[in-house]
């Protein structure tokens, strides 16, 4: 049911991203070479495309690439932000690709940490309506879908009303292991989000419980917590096939502090067994509370990241190929 394939930000370091312009930045950045080469590697069958790759790419250069990607039989997804990013070139890139869906992260937001962001959670949330309704009506015109990311921010309810505030031509990419963030179980997500979905993110994590609540730890996808075989057979409920990418966790745990009072500032109320859900979902195959948690990333030993996120790419695809989802 699945073409997964791959997105860059699983491998940040080994791309190049994790860290550019800085001392820590990797010496030796595969860029989009890199990728195409790994995804060909893992028999991918989906090539979501960072825009800060493709707004360097002329036309031809465009045109090359979207020969090139039909030769090895994958589907293009451009790749953005919706805060940031920028619409008309998505739309010029995807058309010479020929990929028919753009992804959007929605805000910067993390770890489901609203009240950090204080009264600017309300005015991204107000951006979020008032640039998706604009953006859509331009995307459609072209016959493009956006997708819309649940990026640690929005709750299952809140995506589902997005997408049908702004109409048949927005859907929503779906990140496996991001529920947990705004404290909701994988499965109950996906029954509220699945007839909405139009590509997913395969992501896994180790929990590990704090007294604040609890750490999300990067791991190999199928290692962790989400149950991905059953989140899959809802999906096929609703649709034939989707595009799919691999994305292991980022390079620095995410710490959510839904024990804390303030972490619950900007959310409705909720039914008291919906959390009760997350908190049972996530024990499967949790850290132990004083296992070391660290990415190389995080301990500063950034001679070993390469070797890191290609073994964790590689043994994640062998994970989702042994259950029939690569």
């Amino acid at each position: 049911m699945l073409r997964t394939g791959l997105n860059p930000y699983g491998l940040t370091y080994y791309l190049g991203l994790q860290g550019a312009g800085t001392p820590r930045a990797n010496p030796d950045p595969k860029g989009l070479e890199g990728f195409i080469a790994l995804a060909d590697e893992l028999g991918g069958k989906t090539l979501e495309i960072w825009e800060g790759w493709l707004e360097k790419l002329g036309p031809d250069d465009l045109a090359a690439l979207r020969v090139r990607l039909e030769g090895l039989g994958m589907t293009p997804v451009v790749s953005s932000g919706l805060q940031h990013g920028n619409i008309e070139a998505c739309i010029r890139a995807a058309i010479t690709l020929n990929a028919k869906t753009i992804r959007f992260a929605l805000t910067p937001v993390l770890c489901g940490d609203r009240n950090a962001w204080g009264a600017k959670w309300y005015e991204l949330v107000s951006i979020v309506h008032s640039r998706l309704a604009d953006w859509a009506l331009r995307a459609a015109e072209h016959g493009l879908t956006l997708v819309i990311e649940n990026h640690q921010d929005f709750t299952s309810h809140e995506l589902v009303n997005f997408c049908n505030e702004a109409g048949p031509n927005v859907g929503i990419v779906y990140d496996t292991g991001n529920s947990f963030p705004v404290g909701e179980a994988p499965l109950d997500f996906t029954q509220v989000i699945a007839p909405h979905v139009r590509h997913v993110h395969l992501k896994d994590y180790r929990v590990q419980f704090t007294e604040e609540g609890f750490r999300l730890v990067r791991c190999a996808i199928g290692d962790g917590a989400v149950p991905l075989a059953e989140i899959a057979a809802i999906l096929s409920q609703h649709h034939q096939h989707l595009t799919a990418v691999l994305e292991p966790g980022a390079l620095e745990a995410r710490h959510v502090r839904l024990f804390t009072p303030g972490w619950w500032r900007g959310y409705a109320p909720r039914e008291a067994e919906t959390l009760a859900a997350c908190l049972l979902a996530a024990q499967r195959n949790r850290l132990l509370p004083d296992a070391d948690y660290r990415t190389p990333w995080e301990r500063e030993a950034d001679g070993e990241l390469v070797d890191y996120e290609l073994a964790m790419i590689r043994r994640s695809a062998a994970n989702m190929k042994s259950i029939g989802l690569m």
